[in-house]
């Protein structure tokens, strides 16, 4: 059975804007076969039962996106998110791979016999496919190379205080051994950093207005993330066959660090997240706790920075960060920043996110795309599969109105617990359909009825 997905708008590789092509898939192996430059929609008549047609006309047509930092929290804490409800955002939003975070699970994913609870634990659950990034924290580092041979994509590892027993900060120390383990057997892989560094005047800092959103963020200063990324700079230097990573970088002040590092040829690249480009601190409220994360949304001077930084090549990618929490653990009658959960919850609104704001910017959505798709795919291992229509590549594909306009509520949030800092927002670019190796996930018009989870485990 093909599946051949034609429209007037498709987004081939290395192209900013979409032109006319048709996609065949095989479904039996769910793998590109075809790509044809041309727009087919008057054979759409020509079906049998081993060839169904697609046409869409003038939506466009894209690369299924790769989200790799998403937290779905399940085994252990499957009350804030889940494989199921996680997934299902995942896909209305056209997100067709996420790779999940090996925090906030129970048990975390720092050992093999962890990760397959965590396999266990998702299999029937996923609408799109799913991988997970390894767990690096002190004294398990005879764990790596097991973790990966069961299939972790590589590791994250915090440099700052997590509260999560299970999953400490590691030293400079740690470092060494986990880096020197990577150097020695471990080269295809990779170390992504929560880059804020820990430091004595961090706890020693005095809250007066915990409602504040700006003492909040002078609670988590950019010196923070300097600090950690010039750290990761002279490990680099020391173990240079290691690929590093930074995970959500807020702060603008760090970008010379990264530009001078990439120059240097060092193997290091960066992400930043829908909420750092689309949010800013002056239009946060004192006690508005759902926009609460680490590192902290900052100033609008800092946020076109960032996009700068994207522009020029110096950020490689955009995600999401996807950290819910119960709606109660946000201290939202309380408004207390300092007891509330650090996360945004965005699965789902990414690519409307970024479209809405990196428009007015002249953005185009090749840009997008390559930020969203192509340089996740990349990082986490999925190059030779996923983020662009080729053949031989996976059929993960998206169809999408850019035109269309939408304001966030719960009725686009599949997401388990809904709350949102963008609920009210106006966005633009509305997903109609995303299909997982050429199989229907998601249905604007029915949502998921009559559909079953067909995602894979990575």
């Amino acid at each position: 059975m093909i599946l051949a997905v034609t429209s007037r708008n498709v987004l081939l590789p290395d192209l900013d804007q979409p032109t006319p092509a048709t996609i065949s898939i095989d479904l039996r192996t769910g793998k590109i076969i075809e790509v044809l430059s041309r727009y087919t929609g008057g054979a759409v008549g020509n079906e049998s039962r081993e060839l169904h047609f697609v046409d869409a006309g003038d939506k466009v047509v894209l690369p299924g996106l790769v989200d790799a930092h998403v937290h779905l929290e399940e085994p252990g804490n499957q009350d804030w998110e889940g494989f199921w409800t996680g997934t299902q955002a995942a896909a209305a939003g056209g997100v067709t791979t996420l790779i999940d975070m090996p925090v906030d699970s129970n048990p975390p994913t720092t050992t093999p016999g962890n990760l397959d609870i965590k396999r266990d634990s998702a299999r029937g659950q996923c609408w799109v496919d799913v991988g997970f990034w390894g767990g690096a924290i002190p004294q398990n580092q005879a764990e790596l190379r097991p973790l990966l041979s069961a299939g972790a994509r590589g590791f994250k590892c915090f440099l700052i205080d997590t509260d999560i027993e299970e999953f400490p900060r590691v030293s400079e120390c740690d470092l060494h051994k986990h880096m020197s383990r990577i150097q020695q057997s471990l080269k295809n892989s990779v170390m992504i950093f929560h880059a804020e560094m820990q430091n004595a005047s961090l706890s020693a800092r005095h809250i007066l207005n915990p409602r504040s959103y700006r003492e909040f963020l002078s609670s988590r200063p950019e010196e923070l993330e300097v600090d950690a990324i010039t750290l990761i700079n002279r490990l680099q230097a020391m173990y240079p066959s290691v690929s590093c990573h930074i995970a959500h970088l807020s702060a603008a002040s760090a970008l010379p660090i990264i530009r001078a590092a990439k120059e240097r040829g060092l193997k290091l690249s960066a992400e930043t997240c829908f909420h750092y480009l689309c949010l800013s601190a002056e239009d946060i409220p004192d006690g508005a706790t759902e926009y609460k994360c680490t590192p902290p949304i900052r100033e609008d001077s800092n946020r076109k920075l960032l996009w700068d930084a994207l522009l020029d090549g110096t950020i490689d990618s955009v995600v999401s960060d996807h950290s819910p929490c119960l709606t109660e653990m946000k201290e939202l009658e309380s408004g207390d920043f300092m007891k509330a959960w650090g996360g945004v919850s965005s699965l789902g609104l990414g690519l409307s996110l970024l479209w809405t704001e990196g428009r007015r910017r002249g953005v185009s959505i090749g840009h997008i795309i390559r930020w969203m798709s192509t340089k996740n795919a990349e990082l986490a291992g999925l190059s030779s599969t996923k983020g662009q229509l080729k053949v031989g590549y996976d059929g993960d594909l998206v169809i999408w109105d850019p035109e269309a306009e939408f304001k966030v509520s719960n009725v686009h949030l599949y997401f388990k617990n809904k709350l949102t800092p963008y609920e009210g927002m106006t966005l633009s670019g509305l997903v109609h359909k995303t299909y997982v190796r050429g199989r229907l996930a998601y249905d604007s018009t029915l949502g998921f009825e009559g559909l079953r989870p067909s995602g894979e485990l990575l």
